[in-house]
């Protein structure tokens, strides 16, 4: 299958961490001009790409007059833009996972507005200069499908994108963009692997996957490009796990 995005403009948010750059690079590799955005070091990291096809925008996407700036600017500056890509996004760490009424309202506040309230800012700031045959992707996790314990505010987060795509991917098709989500399994990355840092812990883990491994950055940079791409021309409001079959019997559960 042949996917391609040559000089069509992509924005990446969440585009400087381990799961960002994967998409980044692989859109690069399809011919993409990439905006890579974050809240900090999207600059940096596009400066290393090495590529005059990567340009890197700093700002919050909490922060509404700055995604509104943001966005206006990409336009103006990359052209209209053909795929939105919504992965910036925040959960809490071991230590802070506990039972709700002991969960922090300061965690739940500031997860709920990176990763939801983040997602409709952007998608709402973008959708202006996005063009009849545009795509947003929206990153969402198993956890929205299959709920785990002690993380209510990532959680439910994570599946009000899931429901929140299918909202915008009915609003959005008759002006041409297709709007779909991903939920990712566990990913290899270091923010993820530090939850699992005993062989027993891992082995756990490993034994509710079904392929016996974690994905990679790559597998759900491949998944979102063809979603975008006009591969997927008929496909909107869809939700992909990839996840390496963990959600199939709901074994998310006991973790």
């Amino acid at each position: 299958m042949n996917i391609g995005f040559e000089n069509q403009v992509v924005v990446i948010t969440g585009a400087a961490g381990g799961l960002g750059m994967g998409m980044v690079k692989r859109f690069l590799e399809d011919g993409a001009i990439v905006a890579l955005c974050d809240l900090k070091g999207a600059r940096e990291a596009a400066e290393k790409m090495e590529s005059d096809r990567a340009h890197g925008f700093d700002f919050d996407i909490t922060d509404r007059a700055a995604v509104q700036s943001a966005m206006a600017k990409i336009h103006q500056e990359l052209g209209p833009i053909q795929v939105l890509v919504n992965n910036a996004g925040i959960n809490v760490g071991p230590e802070e996972r506990k039972h709700v009424d002991q969960f922090s309202d300061k965690w739940w506040d500031a997860i709920v507005k990176v990763d939801l309230d983040g997602t409709y800012n952007c998608v709402k700031q973008a959708a202006p200069y996005m063009k009849e045959g545009g795509a947003i992707v929206n990153i969402s996790s198993i956890v929205g499908l299959v709920p785990l314990r002690n993380q209510c505010a990532f959680t439910a987060a994570k599946a009000a994108v899931i429901n929140f795509t299918k909202a915008i991917a009915m609003e959005l098709a008759p002006q041409g963009i297709r709007a779909n989500v991903i939920c990712p399994g566990t990913i290899g990355l270091a923010i993820t692997n530090r939850l699992w840092q005993n062989n027993s812990a891992m082995e756990g883990l490993l034994s509710h996957i079904p392929m016996n491994r974690q994905g990679s950055p790559e597998e759900i940079a491949n998944a979102t490009a063809f979603l975008a791409s006009s591969a997927a021309s008929y496909i909107t409001g869809a939700v992909l796990p990839v996840d390496g079959g963990w959600t199939c019997g709901g074994f998310a559960r006991n973790f």
